[in-house]
């Protein structure tokens, strides 16, 4: 896992997110459902594993948590309003991707150690995360209501 720090996890999230141009309000909200998802099933397989008497890797626990809080902002990339202008791409990419390690930084932490200038980063991540994800949220919900839907004239429209 060495290869795979905070920085190229949250390099990877922006490039993705620029690259396709697609909007941070939808892309915030897909990654704060996927986080519900990953808290209702990792309760769920507590509560099953326990039923049944197994115990799960605790790697495969967090990589299934990892996927399900990203899953559905992936699903999204290829739907939804894109950015028009450069400024915008890069600050919803930036806002995207802070949201994102926000909300894996407690999965992404059994599995990754942190050392040096990355454990300070870490640090303010981990102990400022619920104003990080609210802020971010609110953001996105602002997002969202900047988007115009494409219009379509009506008197070219057949019915």
């Amino acid at each position: 896992m060495e290869l795979l720090t905070y920085p190229v996890i949250s390099a990877i999230f922006f490039a993705i997110v620029f690259i396709t141009k697609k909007r941070f309000g939808l892309l915030g909200l897909a990654l704060a459902a996927g986080s519900i998802l990953s808290d209702v099933w990792q309760n769920s397989s507590g509560s099953i594993s326990k039923a049944l008497d197994i115990q799960p890797s605790l790697f495969l626990v967090t990589i299934v948590s990892i996927v399900l809080v990203i899953l559905p902002a992936i699903v999204l990339l290829f739907h939804g309003h894109s950015y028009k202008t450069l400024i915008s791409r890069i600050i919803g990419s930036v806002l995207f991707t802070i949201l994102a390690m926000a909300l894996l930084i407690e999965p992404l932490s059994r599995i990754i150690i942190v050392e040096g200038f990355g454990s300070d980063v870490f640090a303010i991540l981990s102990n400022n995360r619920m104003i990080i994800v609210g802020f971010c949220l609110i953001m996105a919900v602002v997002d969202l209501f900047l988007s115009k839907p494409a219009h379509s004239s009506g008197k070219n429209h057949k019915h």
